[in-house]
């Protein structure tokens, strides 16, 4: 299933109806516990959160004309997939994460470098992916993100 929108507004008026109420549910815990400096675009066939060109002017290195991307939620045709780059770039930060995700929900992680599938999305862990969204500043992630994704000339 693939979503085309310009704004986080389009692409909520059409996800599934058995999809919406979690997702607007997630967008709105990210919203409330993302740290400041963060925006909230589309992109990538989802909606996402990333680091403004005015605090980070290099972009992201795959892509220089997109803004850094830091966190996404997506509604795909079997689930629900939350983005996080930085438990991809943190080691720290996903051991927290793998440690504090059973205790949050009884259902199996379905995990892949950064992306989270929740595959019933009564059993998305929203308390937890606050606290998650609570761990990186701005300033973290670029730290992160050089360090990890940069390569180094």
């Amino acid at each position: 299933m693939q979503i085309f929108a310009e704004t986080p507004d389009q692409y909520f008026e059409q996800i599934p109806d058995h999809q919406k109420e979690a997702m607007i549910k997630l967008r709105e815990v990210i919203k409330a516990h993302i740290p400041e400096g963060f925006e909230e675009a589309v992109g990538s066939g989802m909606v996402g959160f990333e680091v403004p060109y005015r605090l980070y002017p290099a972009g992201y290195h795959c892509k220089p004309k997109q803004p850094l991307p830091f966190v996404g939620i997506a509604a795909q045709k079997h689930f629900i997939a939350l983005y996080h780059m930085g438990i991809y770039s943190d080691e720290s930060l996903l051991k927290w994460f793998l440690e504090e995700y059973p205790k949050a929900t009884s259902a199996k992680l379905d995990m892949g470098k950064s992306c989270i599938r929740f595959k019933k999305p009564e059993l998305i862990p929203f308390d937890l992916i606050g606290k998650l969204m609570e761990k990186m500043t701005v300033a973290q992630w670029i730290e992160a993100y050089e360090k990890y994704h940069i390569k180094k000339t």
